[in-house]
């Protein structure tokens, strides 16, 4: 395993985490003996697992169902000054009911402390004001931190760019879970903000959000040999010094081997994802244009300020990695969201496309982009769809 300096943390950060929402048994708390012990038994071995690889930063949420509540059964039982655990409490309207929420996750994980705190699912203008007000749920988190319940404060996120960076620019945070990678590039500014605060930088889901990379279109496979996608976007981001980690969100003992077999390549990322960064762009430029590849996002407005909440920005996002790189799959996955998954992926799909000349004004590309928006629907809409949480 290979290790970054995460932020002003000063913490040894491994460049994968294992992220804890995909091994637990229910996303709702249950009665602890309605756990089934070969659920806790998988959930126990890839956290050893984990370790074993030199994985020490185990990643989990107030959110996630009975994650904490299983992690309860293992943590304890290993070295605590030699794991880093990170939990998330969702922004509340007062600091009371964060830190009863708080006390509930470390009645769960049956620790002492967290070393890693964060604000979970800054996502929006009111969860931002709930978290920097005054007696709000940040001055909560630094309370309980001065109390010696958490080492480190951060936050998590979702949200559009430029709440992200009002929250890394005003809040004083010590890291950040995000969304970077290949197939989204909008938060770059983001990641700089945060370097320049010297903040943890975590990437939140390269491998599901990032482009359903476990189950790859034959073309992107083809285009990111010799190695595999998931492969190339891990070392993609880790191209970057600004980044410090990235989540494997791990359902078994084994879904970290793809990631280990890409650091074999961690001292010449550089050389090895050059030629498959270029065949992807220039594929991509093949098939949509230059200009459009470089300048689709120019002056889109964020969903707020579009009739109808229609998220006008993440929809092209879809559309141009799907028509060039066949990654159909993955923007049914995310289209089929809007609508449902409320704060979390946030705005309507293209289902009713109008009166969008106003609102796409500022686009180089505002005549263009109704018919996208529409061939859009067509390719990429099946049925309304739940997050993982609510499915």
């Amino acid at each position: 395993m290979k290790h970054r300096r995460f932020g002003r943390t000063g913490l040894q950060m491994p460049v994968i985490s294992c992220g804890g929402m995909r091994y637990q048994h229910k996303w709702q708390d249950v009665d602890p003996k309605e756990i089934p012990p070969d659920n806790q038994a998988n959930l126990e071995a890839t956290i050893l697992r984990a370790v074993e690889l030199g994985i020490n930063h185990i990643e989990t949420a107030r959110g996630y169902g009975t994650s904490e509540m299983q992690l309860g059964n293992i943590l304890p039982t290993l070295p605590r000054d030699k794991i880093i655990v990170q939990t998330k409490i969702g922004p509340k309207a007062t600091a009371k009911e964060f830190v009863e929420t708080f006390n509930t996750s470390m009645k769960y994980l049956r620790l002492d402390y967290v070393d890693l705190l964060a604000l979970h699912g800054i996502n929006n203008r009111q969860f931002l004001d709930w978290s920097l007000q005054k007696n709000g749920c940040l001055a909560a988190a630094r309370q309980l931190q001065r109390e010696g319940r958490c080492r480190f404060v951060g936050f998590s996120t979702h949200a559009t760019t430029d709440i992200i960076l009002e929250a890394i620019n005003q809040g004083d945070f010590d890291y950040v879970n995000l969304h970077w990678y290949f197939v989204n590039d909008l938060n770059w500014p983001c990641v700089e903000a945060a370097k320049v605060k010297d903040m943890g930088v975590f990437i939140i889901s390269p491998n599901d959000k990032g482009g359903k990379l476990y189950e790859p279109p034959t073309k992107l496979v083809e285009l990111c040999a010799p190695l595999s996608p998931m492969q190339f976007n891990a070392l993609y981001c880790l191209a970057r010094p600004e980044v410090h980690t990235l989540s494997c969100g791990a359902a078994k003992p084994t879904d970290f081997d793809e990631h280990i077999a890409a650091l074999k390549n961690y001292d010449n990322i550089p050389e090895m994802i050059a030629p498959i960064e270029k065949r992807l762009r220039a594929e991509m430029e093949r098939t949509l244009g230059a200009d459009w590849c470089g300048r689709w996002f120019e002056g889109l407005p964020n969903y707020v300020d579009v009739p109808g909440q229609i998220n006008v920005m993440e929809i092209l996002r879809l559309w141009t990695y799907a028509k060039s790189l066949d990654l159909v799959a993955w923007g049914k996955m995310r289209y089929n969201l809007l609508g449902q998954a409320d704060h979390w992926f946030p705005g309507e799909n293209a289902a009713k496309v109008s009166h969008l000349q106003t609102a796409l004004r500022h686009s180089p590309f505002a005549e263009r982009i109704p018919a996208i928006l529409e061939e859009s629907h067509r390719m990429l809409f099946e049925k309304p769809a739940k997050r993982l949480s609510e499915s």
